[in-house]
């Protein structure tokens, strides 16, 4: 999705006051940011993917009168370190490393934005720590089903033969299974 698109109404561009790289467990360093409100409103991005990343366009979405505005790299995403790496990559290392920066950043609760990936990742999140969330903004949600999978993996190529082709013919023959 092109969020710069004048198709959408969103915020104008704004920078990251503050960012970093935030040790997880001595191999994985995730990468944070915050823009907008230093007093509003804490509100966290979760990318999709999983390992999409998240990109400074994604900032646009909120107002940043009224939104802290939080974005980071999951594990193995994006500006994360170390990049495409899985080692300790699992939904539940991810819940956790959303509790390590947000202890950080001295956020008491946040509201919860996930589009994708980022929806199950959200919901995840606030099965687990449900004190700590305000609400959910969900968009595109993905639940991870077996049937949402084998669509995902096989049925889009029956909409788009020609560019699942195309797509497939990039891989190399040991990815293609």
């Amino acid at each position: 999705m092109d969020v710069s698109s004048t198709t959408y109404q969103l915020y104008p561009d704004i920078e990251a006051y503050e960012k970093g790289l935030l040790d997880l467990d001595g191999h994985h360093q995730m990468y944070w940011e915050v823009s907008g409100n230093p007093a509003g409103r804490p509100v966290v991005f979760l990318h999709g993917g999983p390992g999409a990343g998240a990109g400074p366009s994604h900032r646009r979405f909120f107002d940043p009168e009224h939104y802290k505005i939080i974005i980071f790299d999951q594990r193995g995403s994006g500006r994360s370190k170390p990049f495409a790496d899985i080692t300790d990559n699992t939904t539940q290392h991810l819940v956790a490393d959303m509790e390590v920066l947000r202890q950080h950043l001295g956020v008491e609760t946040w509201l919860v934005f996930g589009g994708s990936w980022g929806s199950s990742l959200a919901l995840a999140y606030g099965i687990a720590h449900p004190e700590r969330v305000t609400g959910f903004i969900l968009r595109g949600i993905f639940l991870c089903t077996q049937k949402e999978l084998d669509w995902f993996l096989d049925g889009i190529k029956t909409v788009f033969p020609e560019n699942w082709r195309e797509f497939r013919d990039h891989l190399p023959e040991e990815e293609k299974s």
